[in-house]
């Protein structure tokens, strides 16, 4: 999966922006430029999906604690979702029944690295182990191979993503956060997520939130009235002829005939 970069027109642009100064001195007019330059040159996850479906994707980190997860797979059985659960390996280690528990009932399970560290903070070859490592741990206890990788904390650089790409695997973000790890109330949880989302949102909760579990079947509810469809996030993202917006981490399918998303070579593009 190569990621191909169109940075010059923005490096183009900012270096005339630079260059007239504009009233400025040329070492603000760099400062303040900076951030509009950086993403032309830097990779980013997957955050949403383009799609004219009307698809989500729900989604649960899991690294402590288990005690609501039996409760979630209940609500989902009822409301019939099949979700992705992103697990550490240090999870799957003290709960392997709970992991073999959550695949059987028919739920993608994801890597969330092996030991939750700041993944932008490590070397290559540190990435990869935290990577490969899990990926072992997922196979052996549910038979998946895992296509997705989610960062912890959210943290990513080019070397994570780089990395991730050439285990076949792709980086998953989010662009709805439930905020549940903050103890927030069942009904500001649901308002949270149901006035973010909109179709090709990845919508992020925690498996062991405190009120997860109670603002999740209204949620559900609501989202499947409103006609929305809630895949796993390996059904709702393209697999290979798409770009990734550098600036919002929407992947969007590229020009000409449409592959299915659940649709990998893709590329990265300024907005």
């Amino acid at each position: 999966m190569k990621v191909l970069y169109f940075p010059w027109p923005r490096v183009i642009i900012g270096a005339v922006i630079i260059s007239l100064g504009l009233g400025l001195g040329v070492a603000e007019s760099i400062t303040r430029l900076l951030p509009v330059l950086a993403p032309a040159d830097r990779l980013v996850p997957i955050y949403s999906v383009e799609t004219p479906a009307k698809k989500v994707a729900i989604s649960f980190d899991a690294a402590w604690g288990a005690d609501k997860t039996e409760e979630l797979l209940r609500i989902l059985e009822k409301y019939k979702v099949k979700t992705t659960f992103f697990l550490v390996d240090f999870w799957m280690e003290k709960y392997p029944e709970m992991t073999k528990k959550i695949a059987a009932a028919g739920h993608e399970i994801g890597n969330h690295s092996a030991t939750h560290p700041h993944m932008a903070a490590l070397s290559q070859a540190q990435i990869r182990e935290e990577l490969t490592a899990t990926n072992k741990r997922i196979k052996d206890l549910t038979g998946q191979d895992p296509l997705l990788f989610r960062p912890p904390f959210g943290e990513y650089n080019n070397t994570l993503i780089r990395t991730v790409e050439d285990l076949g695997m792709f980086t998953i973000q989010w662009d709805v956060d439930s905020l549940d790890w903050q103890d927030l109330s069942a009904a500001e949880i649901a308002g949270r997520v149901l006035e973010q989302v909109k179709p090709g949102s990845i919508v992020l909760f925690h498996n062991n939130a405190v009120h997860t579990p109670e603002a999740l079947p209204g949620i559900i509810a609501k989202l499947q009235a409103d006609g929305y469809q809630i895949v796993p996030v390996s059904q709702l993202i393209y697999k290979d002829h798409y770009y990734i917006e550098s600036h919002s981490g929407r992947q969007c399918p590229k020009p000409g005939p449409r592959p299915a998303a659940g649709g990998g070579a893709g590329e990265v593009r300024p907005e």
